[in-house]
């Protein structure tokens, strides 16, 4: 019964300072900049790709990217994401890829900011520390993805090899690999929250004191994209009728406001939990300090 009083009241607590901290627009303001971030970064992986002589891998990272989504909001972005993954540019280093870099990275500013008002936080580093950190996240996360896709290319011939020496190894190739693609996907979901919780907000938080959070953001997103998917099966037409041609994009934004509120309540949960551990005079700002080494006197 404590126990149930206390998961009660950090939850509360959570959707309380959600609510002050205006989470529902700060979700809006994630949505809408990581739709307009997505196809910068699309045209990032792209030149990646061809930079490392296959632009196959960055369809397969992009179906990887995907995986996770309601078909029907993928199949409402897949003619555009084609066209973009398939327009001829130039080589890597020109101005269009480093201004689509930079874009991109506004998608993980939005994330920042999230997190320090959801942590409490104020930022004391400088704006272009900042956004050299979100570009540096950005080139991580796209060279991940085309990694990850390679693993998923070499697929078929890891399970040809396995034939070979386990004999009851048996299960059909599409099988495993569509299990492969899933694990995969929800594998860098995790790491992904793993390392914004941690470094991307200002201030130090434990492996510990980020976990919930993590939790409760890959179980909630899953079971969003799968009831928002079941709500488009039927529908879908409601908002092809209201918003005609955008309807593609407004599928897509609503899906991608909705995880970010569940992203941004996961931080207002671990801060929630931070604060009903702290003694009688600690501060949730005095808690995320950066350990210092004593110096002697």
């Amino acid at each position: 019964m404590k126990q149930l009083r206390y998961v009660t009241h950090v939850v509360i607590d959570a959707l309380y300072t959600f609510l002050a901290d205006d989470g529902w627009a700060i979700a809006s303001h994630i949505a809408l900049s990581t739709l307009m971030a997505l196809f910068p970064f699309l045209i990032v992986l792209t030149s990646l790709a061809g930079f490392f002589g296959s632009k196959q891998l960055a369809d397969q990272a992009v179906g990887l990217l995907l995986q996770v989504w309601p078909q029907q909001v993928a199949d409402s972005l897949s003619g555009e994401i084609h066209d973009v993954l398939t327009t001829t540019r130039g080589d890597i280093l020109t101005i269009g890829a480093v201004l689509a870099v930079y874009f991109a990275s506004n998608g993980v500013e939005a994330l920042r900011v999230a997190l320090n008002r959801a942590y409490a936080v104020p930022e004391p580093r400088s704006w272009y520390w900042l956004r050299l950190e979100s570009i540096g996240y950005t080139l991580v996360a796209a060279v991940t993805s085309l990694a990850m896709a390679f693993l998923i290319v070499l697929g078929p011939l890891i399970i040809e090899a396995g034939r070979r020496y386990i004999p009851f190894f048996v299960e059909s190739n599409e099988s495993l690999l569509n299990t492969a693609r899933y694990g995969i996907t929800i594998l860098a979901l995790v790491v992904a929250l793993f390392i914004l919780h941690a470094w991307l907000p200002a201030g130090r938080r434990s492996f510990l004191q980020i976990v919930p959070g993590i939790v409760f953001t890959v179980v909630a997103s899953l079971l969003s994209g799968i009831g928002f998917g079941m709500y488009l099966a039927r529908f879908a037409n409601n908002y092809v009728t209201m918003y005609a041609g955008l309807a593609s994009v407004v599928i897509a934004l609503v899906f991608l406001y909705f995880i970010a509120a569940i992203f941004v309540f996961g931080g207002e949960l671990n801060a929630a939990i931070i604060k009903s551990r702290l003694p009688r005079d600690g501060t949730l700002q005095a808690a995320q300090l950066p350990a210092r080494a004593e110096t002697p006197v």
